[in-house]
């Protein structure tokens, strides 16, 4: 497993294994399964209402929780009670510090959500402190006016979305880049089938899903593919014995639509819709 480097020297995995939308058994049987099939970073979030699910996973693998790199995010509308929040992840997830935890979403109160993050991390409760969903110019404003910059922003991210322009800022200010929905969560299928995915997963004797989380961990993003399926679990993970070339990697950065489809702060009807979430 490849690692990188956050601005904090905390290493973390560049790929991981995503849990949203899992619930119950099946969740409990996919991370275990997942951690089982050598992945180490497990995400998770308050929001998805499955850390109980994604613990008893975790203590089902049998692996050391040290060997781990665990990360949640706190919801918005918990905000006023950060605290409270992290601490019931905690116990949810059946550890006693957790390695990255992100706000979800610029909104509500999130400066007072920051200063308690910023808190638990001084006091070692977190190795690792971020954001999810946060667009350059809330994120140039949140680093500008605290102590501790954000080790990791959390943005939808694929080969449609490729976020080339966000990624000079997170460079700018050293903040890594982490890719939830690198394959589209069903909304992009048809990156599976543009032509010069199709030509380098014959070239390489891989499949398109591998090609595309290749490509982003080359670039050194990270990416959290989730599954529910052994066979795509064990093919997600099974992307680190290949390197495409600088020409390649030009190639997949021609088809960028620029479209962010899940995760856009920007706009005001997806706002709307978040208040009833």
């Amino acid at each position: 497993m490849e690692t990188i480097t956050l601005n904090n020297n905390v290493e973390m995995p560049l790929l991981g294994f995503g849990t949203f939308q899992l619930a119950g058994q099946n969740c409990v049987d996919a991370v275990s399964t997942a951690i089982k099939n050598g992945y180490r970073l497990i995400d998770t979030a308050e929001a998805y209402e499955n850390e109980e699910a994604v613990g008893q996973g975790i203590k089902a693998s049998g692996i050391d929780r040290r060997d781990l790199f665990i990360v949640t995010k706190v919801n918005f509308k918990s905000y006023d009670n950060v605290r409270d929040a992290v601490l019931s992840s905690m116990h949810k997830l059946n550890t006693d510090y957790l390695d990255l935890v992100l706000l979800y979403w610029p909104f509500g109160n999130y400066y007072h959500a920051w200063h308690e993050l910023e808190r638990l991390y001084q006091e070692k409760r977190i190795r690792a402190i971020g954001v999810s969903n946060f667009e350059p110019d809330r994120l140039v404003d949140l680093i500008s006016f605290n102590k501790v910059v954000p080790a990791v922003n959390q943005i939808e991210t694929n080969v449609y979305c490729q976020r080339k322009s966000d990624r000079k800022w997170l460079a700018k200010y050293g903040v890594q880049q982490m890719a939830y929905a690198p394959l589209g969560q069903g909304k992009r299928n048809k990156m599976f089938s543009e032509p010069v995915i199709i030509s380098l997963a014959k070239k390489y004797g891989k499949t398109p899903a591998q090609v595309l989380l290749r490509y982003f961990t080359q670039k050194k993003v990270i990416v959290i593919p989730r599954s529910t399926r052994i066979k795509h679990i064990q093919e997600n993970i099974d992307i680190f014995d290949f390197t495409m070339t600088d020409k390649e990697l030009q190639t997949v950065a021609d088809i960028d639509k620029r479209q962010p489809l899940i995760g856009n702060p920007e706009d005001p009807s997806l706002v709307e819709m978040a208040m009833n979430w």
